[in-house]
């Protein structure tokens, strides 16, 4: 499925638009990429543990936002933003995307 952040597809011209889908995901991280991450804020360097983690959620996010435009018939998202919060004490990650299910035809 293509899915965009543009509000048009350059080969293609939107048919019908099938509503706004939404795909959302709520990790929490383990102790140790919490702890590693904290020993990377003190000594410098990228966290790894948590680059994965965010890139794990946003590919969920993604593939729920898909799934969920699918089963609205569409073929494609467009207008697609990926949003990404911190939730609680426990730190949890939260990671939303939202875009406009449409059906798409080649030009």
């Amino acid at each position: 499925m293509i899915c965009v952040t543009t509000n048009t597809l350059e080969n293609g011209i939107i048919t019908e638009y099938k509503g706004i889908v939404t795909g959302e995901v709520v990790n929490g991280v383990n102790f140790v990429k919490d702890f590693g991450a904290s020993i990377r804020n003190f000594v410098g360097g990228r966290s790894s543990g948590y680059e994965e983690e965010l890139i794990n959620a946003r590919e969920s996010a993604l593939a729920e936002m898909q799934s969920r435009a699918a089963a609205l018939g569409a073929n494609a998202v467009v207008g697609v933003d990926i949003d990404y919060e911190v939730l609680g004490q426990g730190n949890m990650l939260m990671v939303s995307a939202t875009g406009t299910a449409v059906v798409v035809r080649d030009k």
